[in-house]
């Protein structure tokens, strides 16, 4: 079952305690798709600018992403130049050019709009609308927003929300959504907004799954180096819907499921800059990161 996402594709470059990395590629939609290609077929709907360089097509290409929505604009392809300090749960953001991605608005190609699994990455809420209704009956769709469409565009944010299955945002921007320092008060506020569930990412503490199952608790993977975090929510969510996508099963023993392949992901995704680890991951690996993480979690019942 293939994935439609809908977001940004960028060049980045970032600066870490643990060194730099140059004009890499970036975008959360570069990364969500390349993790979610390990599980299944993705279609990516994005622009880039007339200097985005041929190898990164190509490489997006042999993770069998299809390209026939990724369009060309005139102009340069969006820029992001951001730093991390010891923290690196929060990135000081140095520059952005928007460049194309400034006019960007969403076409659905034909072979597209029938998508089951769809997921909004953080664009304008307002495109994310236009997306939805250019695609024609979604089985799951997930989104992602920002503080800053939080802030400016909160009624739209609503709306967006009340029409998907999966929120995946940060603690944040959890607590900004509700207004609510508590998360579990500012994840009830957030469910009563009409999400029919609602993923927080907190970075090297883990992550917080909230349903009307219940909440879902887990720990971030414990790693020796971490070298950058940039794209690791969009790595989570991408492991996270392309296993949903893989098994179709949305069982709330899948979805745990999912939450933590989806965490074995970003795992990989921070331990080297851009996408460089993920370039070189092997399947076999996120099996094998998969059970080390189920034995680090697991306790025998009394």
């Amino acid at each position: 079952m293939s994935i439609l996402v809908v977001g940004s594709v960028a060049i980045d470059s970032v600066q870490t305690p643990f060194g730099i990395g140059n004009n890499v590629l970036g975008g959360s939609a570069t990364y969500f798709s390349t993790a979610a290609s390990f599980f299944t077929n993705v279609n990516l709907v994005a622009v880039v600018g007339e200097d985005f360089p041929e190898e990164h097509l190509e490489f997006l290409k042999s993770r069998n992403i299809d390209l026939k929505g990724l369009s060309i604009g005139k102009g340069k392809t969006f820029q992001w130049k951001g730093r991390y300090g010891f923290d690196l749960n929060e990135a000081e953001t140095i520059k952005t050019d928007l460049n194309v991605f400034q006019s960007f608005r969403p076409v659905i190609p034909a072979e597209y709009v029938d998508s089951e699994y769809i997921i909004l990455a953080n664009i304008d809420p307002d495109l994310q609308l236009e997306v939805l209704d250019q695609v024609k009956n979604p089985k799951i769709v997930a989104c992602d927003t920002m503080n800053y469409w939080i802030s400016s565009k909160l009624d739209v944010v609503k709306k967006v929300i009340s029409k998907v299955d999966f929120l995946i945002i940060n603690e944040g921007e959890a607590r900004q959504l509700a207004g609510e320092v508590n998360l579990v008060k500012a994840a009830a506020a957030i469910l009563n907004i009409g999400a029919k569930s609602l993923i927080v990412k907190r970075g090297e503490y883990g992550v917080l799954y909230f349903s009307s199952s219940g909440i879902f608790a887990t720990p971030a993977y414990l790693l020796e180096n971490v070298f950058d975090p940039t794209g690791a929510g969009d790595t989570f969510a991408g492991g996270f819907m392309g296993y949903l996508a893989n098994t179709g099963n949305l069982s709330d023993h899948s979805i745990r499921q999912a939450v933590v392949f989806g965490s074995v992901m970003a795992s990989f995704n921070v331990e080297d800059f851009s996408l460089n680890r993920l370039k070189t991951l092997e399947y076999h690996e996120i099996e094998e990161r998969y059970q080390k993480f189920k034995a680090m979690t697991h306790f025998d019942e009394l």
